[in-house]
């Protein structure tokens, strides 16, 4: 594996742990030359898979840019990195189970929204608006009393 910081292609595995949901392997390493440590994931190769934008154009399934977009709506919430990487690992493993060779970006960005609807308000609020495109603060403001007419109806049972 090679070395993120100084290119070395010699490094040694100093931790290997599964994932929670098994799909993939944790390593820690550190390279022989510069003595840096960095992390590493082996995962099984997936049969590939084509999202279906909205406009049609098909592109290959991105984890990375499911991971970018949560990240974003995450920024400066308390919700630690491994939750946001459980989140990804539900969603991945939700789509690729259809064994459908394409999936939505809309389904897609809806099981994203699901999570985080459970886990955090504000995450939410932030990735619907740029998933929805909201054009004006309306829109905004009716998914946030959409959002709390839901909380006191989980509230009231």
């Amino acid at each position: 594996m090679r070395c993120p910081y100084c290119l070395n292609m010699d490094s040694k595995v100093l931790d290997s742990r599964q994932t929670e949901e098994g799909a993939s392997i944790r390593r820690r390493r550190e390279c022989t030359a510069c003595g840096k440590r960095f992390t590493t994931y082996e995962r099984l190769e997936e049969i590939p898979l084509m999202v279906v934008k909205k406009d049609g154009r098909r592109e290959p399934f991105a984890r990375s840019k499911i991971l970018n977009g949560i990240l974003r709506a995450c920024e400066k919430r308390p919700i630690s990195l491994q939750t946001i990487e459980e989140m990804v690992d539900k969603v991945e493993k939700q789509v690729r189970a259809n064994l459908e060779p394409e999936v939505s970006s809309g389904t897609i960005g809806e099981l994203v929204m699901d999570y985080l609807r459970e886990l955090d308000d504000v995450a939410y609020v932030r990735f619907a608006s740029v998933y929805r495109q909201f054009k004006d603060v309306d829109r905004f403001i009716e998914e946030v009393q959409q959002l709390r007419k839901a909380e006191k109806y989980v509230g009231e049972n």
